[in-house]
C-alpha cells in the first residue's frame, strides 16, 4: 500500500499522538498541520492556468509548515506541468518531498478539518486512508481549559459545537467510505494502544511495528525517555472533567451531544444539579447556545473561494 494517510478529528483528540505513532513506523513520514486540503483547495482557480498555479504555491510556501516540508520548490514547479495540474496532485508532490527527506516512501498529514474533504481527498487519491481521532467531549473540553486557562462563558457552546461538527462528519464519511475511512476512539488507542495499532496498520496495508510504541518520533519526550518514563500513551487523561468542568457547563454538553455521544460509546452521567448549579446553567444556557451558534458559523471560514 502507498496512499497517503491523513490524521483528522477535533482538537484536543488524539491526533497528536496518532502522528507521533505512525511516524514512529520505519516507512511513514507524518507532516504536521499542512492544512493543503482546507486551506488552498479550489481557492485560486483552475491550477492548469500558470499565474494560478504560481499564486496557489506562492501562498502555500508563506505557511510555515509546508515551506517546511519542501526541499525543492522549483521540482514541485516542473513536475506539475509534466502531468495533470491538480490540487490533489501539486499536495502530494510536496508531501513526497517530505517524505523522501525523511528516507520514508510513504507520506501522510495530520490536518485539522481534513474530515471535511474526505470526498475531495479519497476522489483525488482512491488509495488514501483516513483515520479520524475522536474523544469524550467532556474531556476535550476539560483539555482545553488546561491549556488555556480559566474558561470564559460561552466556551461550553462552542467546544459542544466543534466535536458535533466532528462526530457527524466521522459518522456520515465511515459509512460513506468504509474501505479508506476508520474512526479510532483516543480512549481505545491509550487503553489497548498495541491491539489499536495493529489494527490501523492492518487498515493501512502495513505491518505493525513494535517501535510505533515506543513512539520514536516524539522529540519532546526524550528527555523524559532518558529518566526511565515520559511515554505520551497514558490513561490518566480519561475521565478528567470529573471534578474540573463545571457541573452547568457539563450539564449543556451532555444535553446537546448526548445522542451522538451514546452512539460512540460516551455514557452520559447523571447530573443531580444544586440549587447554585440550576442557577448557573440559567445563566450560561443561552451564552452556552450563542457560543455554539458562533462556532457554526465560523466552520464556513475554510469555504471554497473560486477565483476564475
Amino acid at each position: 500500500m502507498t496512499g497517503p494517510i491523513y490524521v483528522g478529528g477535533a482538537s484536543r483528540s488524539g491526533k497528536t499522538l496518532m502522528r507521533w505513532l505512525l511516524s514512529s513506523h520505519p516507512r511513514l513520514a507524518v507532516s504536521r498541520r499542512a492544512e493543503m486540503w482546507p486551506r488552498f483547495y479550489a481557492r485560486y482557480g483552475s491550477l492548469a492556468r500558470p499565474d494560478n498555479l504560481e499564486r496557489c504555491l506562492q501562498a502555500m510556501l508563506a505557511r510555515p509548515q509546508i515551506a517546511a516540508l519542501i526541499t525543492d520548490p522549483e521540482r514541485v514547479r516542473n513536475d506539475i506541468v509534466r502531468g495533470s495540474p491538480t490540487h490533489g496532485r501539486l499536495f502530494a508532490l510536496v508531501q513526497e518531498q517530505y517524505a523522501a527527506r525523511c528516507g520514508k516512501p510513504r507520506w501522510g498529514d495530520q490536518s485539522g478539518l481534513i474530515e471535511r474533504f474526505a470526498d475531495q481527498v479519497i476522489t483525488a487519491y482512491p488509495d488514501a486512508r483516513i483515520l479520524h481521532l475522536i474523544r469524550d467531549p467532556r474531556d476535550r473540553h476539560e483539555a482545553a481549559a488546561a491549556r488555556r486557562g480559566p474558561l470564559r462563558p460561552g466556551t461550553g457552546g462552542r467546544s459542544a459545537a466543534s466535536w458535533l461538527r466532528s462526530a457527524r462528519l466521522a459518522r456520515r464519511n465511515d459509512a460513506r467510505w468504509p474501505g479508506n475511512y476508520r474512526v479510532v476512539r483516543y480512549e481505545t488507542l491509550v487503553s489497548r494502544p498495541e491491539e489499536t495499532m495493529r489494527e490501523v496498520c492492518s487498515f493501512l496495508g502495513e505491518d505493525y511495528d513494535p517501535a510505533m510504541l515506543r513512539v520514536e518520533a516524539a522529540r519532546r519526550y526524550d528527555h523524559d525517555r532518558a529518566r526511565g518514563g515520559g511515554s505520551p500513551i497514558s490513561t490518566s487523561y480519561i475521565g478528567r472533567y470529573r471534578g474540573r468542568v463545571s457541573a452547568a457547563d457539563l450539564a449543556f454538553i451532555q444535553r446537546v451531544a448526548g445522542r451522538l455521544m451514546d452512539d460512540f460509546g460516551y455514557a452520559l452521567e447523571p447530573m443531580p444539579l444544586s440549587m447554585t448549579e440550576r442557577a448557573r446553567l440559567a445563566v450560561r444556557w443561552p451564552v452556552n447556545l450563542a457560543g455554539l451558534e458562533a462556532d457554526r458559523l465560523r466552520a464556513g471560514r475554510y469555504r471554497s473561494v473560486t477565483v476564475p
